[in-house]
């Protein structure tokens, strides 16, 4: 990116909203007043915001919470990504609720039937193995949760949505990611 009129300011380390990468870029454009600043990420060389002093700056575009997983299918990983990019952007319950249709999503994957009920899938992932034994209060979390989003009038917070990410980005990587490392059994002789 050609990006005009660069000026040094002062140097500010931070995660890029855009490419994940933590940068410390020095250069960027700053307003003459405040303390707000544009910095140009070292790596993608796209802007990131901050509205602020150092210590209590919003970052904008925020950075998406959890990690990536490798090898998931498209519409997985899309509701992954959707789930976590809802973070970035303080979307609680969103984040909540795009994580119950996730876990749906995760038992039709792997063979639950579509149309059931949300316990349904709960169960399949449950009989299937792919839920550890001492995770399964977990699922019932996020049962809860999503019901508390999805069915009342009740605004889910930023623990809320950071465990459910969490939870299911382990899952993710036991479903998917995990298996696909494994190598494959030499050929029989």
């Amino acid at each position: 990116m050609d990006w005009r009129q660069i000026e040094s300011i002062a140097p500010r380390a931070y995660t890029c909203g855009y490419c994940g990468k933590v940068a410390g870029p020095n250069q960027g454009y700053a307003t003459g007043s405040t303390h707000d600043r544009i910095y140009l990420c070292t790596y993608c060389g796209k802007p990131t915001y901050f509205d602020g002093p150092l210590a209590t700056a919003r970052q904008v575009p925020g950075v998406a919470y959890g990690n990536d997983v490798d090898h998931l299918p498209t519409d997985i990983e899309a509701l992954y990504r959707e789930a976590r990019n809802c973070m970035a952007v303080s979307s609680y319950t969103a984040a909540v609720l795009v994580c119950r249709k996730l876990l749906m999503s995760i038992a039709v994957s792997e063979g639950a039937k579509e149309g059931k009920s949300f316990m349904s899938y709960v169960e399949h992932l449950a009989a299937q193995g792919y839920v550890p034994p001492k995770a399964h209060g977990w699922i019932d979390h996020i049962r809860v949760k999503g019901n508390e989003a999805n069915h009342e009038i009740q605004l889910m917070d930023r623990k809320d949505a950071e465990e459910l990410i969490m939870f299911l980005e382990m899952l993710l990587k036991l479903v998917y990611e995990f298996p696909s490392r494994v190598p494959p059994p030499p050929p029989a002789s």
